[in-house]
């Protein structure tokens, strides 16, 4: 029958998720796709994936399963959930292989929102509109267009062999400092006052915050006339202000078009940040421009290649303090006599 995830504990909202669905929004299908695209990329290339491969998508609580029926490799990226294999300790950012019976325990997230478990292969579970994104809102995609439940037998594709990689703690992404905007479409239906007070404060994250958007916050900013507009539509991080003046950030799983004034847009290197914003965390904006927001972007690229091809492969257990493995570093930078003189 094939290698399956069974899911004994699903957590808070775990589901599939890709890079999304595209070329439907015209038909009011929202793209769904992953929180965090920056992780899932990363967990995938761990296990030897394709970058935009489905992995399950875990929100602060993170899961149990079992694998059955077949060996499996996975890895688990993002928000920094604590992982435990046949009870034992194990680290996020590395492969895993695991065998029938062996059984994963993810926990509820230290910091950060949102975690990927990528499984090599990937998941043969039939895609929805070109993608395996969850849009529970309108229960397609995904498995059965839902979010995950206990019971649940996600079958597994046969996967290729290769080597289980792990990515060096510095190279797993910390970014910090405001997050990036390209003001508009409508910063015009804005004061200057309402732009200074946006750019100029910081916005907490509410509990009124989902895959759909995050309403943040603080500082009311003022409408230069009025705070309706004709609907127009919707991309992943534009940011609303409805009449209370507090703004409305639009995620992955938004709505296609919408009528309040967008203040400005969440430029996609930055994106990701959002993915993992808490409840409580407070939220900074600067404003840049289209030419500088693409240069950003080149460079994000740039940086994701470069840290898949500084991915190594992860010690096996017990091989971590091998002679083969010491002696394979430099350990010392010289050799000093025991005759030698203490004082120079």
């Amino acid at each position: 029958m094939g290698a399956h995830l069974v899911i004994e504990r699903p957590g808070l909202f775990s589901s599939l998720q890709d890079f999304g669905r595209f070329g439907y929004q015209r038909f009011g299908i929202s793209a769904s796709g992953a929180m965090d695209s920056l992780s899932l990329q990363l967990a995938n290339r761990l296990v030897g994936n394709p970058r935009d491969m489905a992995a399950i998508e875990l929100t602060m609580l993170g899961l149990s399963a079992t694998v059955e029926e077949g060996p499996a490799r996975l890895a688990l990226a993002g928000a920094d959930m604590p992982l435990s294999i046949n009870g034992r300790p194990a680290e996020g950012w590395r492969a895993y292989a695991l065998a029938p019976g062996d059984r994963i325990e993810i926990g509820a997230a230290r910091t950060g929102m949102r975690a990927y478990l990528a499984i090599a292969g990937g998941f043969a579970v039939a895609p929805t509109l070109g993608s395996l994104s969850t849009h529970s809102r309108s229960a397609i995609g995904g498995f059965e267009g839902r979010a995950l439940r206990a019971g649940d037998r996600l079958p597994l594709q046969e996967a290729p062999a290769a080597p289980l990689l792990t990515l060096a703690p510095e190279d797993r992404p910390a970014e910090t400092g405001p997050i990036r905007v390209v003001p508009g479409p409508q910063d015009d239906h804005f004061t200057p006052a309402g732009l200074a007070t946006f750019l100029s404060s910081g916005y907490r994250v509410t509990e009124k915050a989902d895959r759909m958007g995050a309403q943040l916050d603080g500082p009311a900013i003022e409408h230069a006339d009025g705070f309706n507009i004709v609907s127009d539509g919707i991309m992943n991080g534009s940011i609303q202000v409805p009449g209370n003046g507090r703004p409305l950030v639009l995620l992955a799983d938004r709505q296609t078009t919408g009528g309040y004034p967008k203040i400005a847009t969440v430029i996609g290197a930055d994106l990701w940040r959002l993915g993992q914003a808490r409840p409580g965390d407070v939220l900074r904006f600067s404003a840049v421009t289209a030419d500088e927001a693409e240069q950003v972007a080149r460079a994000h690229e740039e940086r994701l290649l470069a840290l898949f091809a500084r991915m190594t492969e992860a010690p096996l257990p017990g091989t971590q303090l091998s002679s083969e493995r010491l002696l394979a570093h430099n350990l010392v930078s010289g050799v000093c006599s025991a005759l030698a003189p203490l004082d120079p």
